[in-house]
């Protein structure tokens, strides 16, 4: 599926409308270049999950930030990390499946340590405020989440 956003709150609103869709458990995988808005894209997701009085912003210094919110995000950064295995030092497996939601930037870096299956979030520039993002879900559950999603659209 394929979706274009004009500005960054439209990229926050589409972050909502996802965080309707999970459920505890889930792990979202996000790819994309420097600055094609992955952090906004969580911004969303967080709010849809009623994250209150916490700046979501990248945790790229520490790898990771929890928020509270009607479900737990676990916020992963990994633009900083070299070799995949290094997501295991800050303790990803015990996050993944958790009772959380699971965001993960930079996925691309740790491709082959990501679960069979994940929510797969590509964003891409089409232009300073454009964005082309194609979520791909791997795994039944998340194939029937991009189904749930475009049927939910207005």
């Amino acid at each position: 599926m394929q979706i274009i956003t004009n500005s960054s709150q439209e990229t926050i609103v589409l972050g909502k409308i996802i965080s309707r869709l999970l459920k505890k458990g889930d792990v979202l995988a996000l790819f994309g270049n420097l600055g094609s808005g992955k952090t906004t894209l969580v911004k969303g997701i967080a709010k849809g999950l009623k994250v209150k009085h916490q700046i979501v912003n990248s945790p790229s210094f520490v790898l990771l930030k929890e928020y509270k919110g009607k479900l737990p995000v676990y916020h992963f950064d990994f633009y900083r990390i070299r070799k995949g295995d290094e997501a295991y030092s800050v303790g990803l497996e015990e996050f993944l499946f958790d009772k959380g939601i699971c965001v993960i930037e930079w996925a691309d870096r740790i491709k082959k340590f990501l679960p069979r299956d994940y929510l797969g979030i590509e964003l891409k520039f089409k232009d300073e405020n454009q964005r082309k993002i194609i979520i791909n879900g791997y795994g039944s559950r998340y194939k029937e989440l991009v189904k749930k999603y475009a049927n939910t659209r207005v």
